[in-house]
């Protein structure tokens, strides 16, 4: 194989990093499409948009492996435990406010 000019080589190493920026756009796409399934399936709408958001960065900022069991866990909490009936909360007098 011929030796390439240095014009030659540097027209290579950028088509290559063209190609290379187009790849990792795609695998980024692929990856978002795959997390906004994971959103579509959740029920969502009981929170606030800003509750959602909010939710959704700090699960980021602390990553997959705290976020995942946290949420998990907080799902189990929520749903009801037995289908024995609550106790009527205690009326009481106003608290004051002075």
């Amino acid at each position: 194989m011929p030796k390439l000019t240095e014009r030659e080589r540097l027209a290579d190493l950028e088509a290559r990093q063209r190609r290379m920026a187009q790849e990792i756009e795609e695998a980024r796409r692929a990856l978002r499409g795959k997390y906004a399934d994971i959103v579509r399936e959740m029920p969502i709408e009981t929170l606030s948009e800003r509750a959602f958001k909010e939710t959704l960065v700090e699960a980021i900022r602390v990553g997959a492996e705290i976020a995942l069991p946290a949420l998990k866990a907080l799902g189990n909490a929520s749903q009801p435990k037995s289908t024995a009936p609550r106790s009527t909360p205690k009326i009481g007098p106003a608290a004051s406010t002075a």
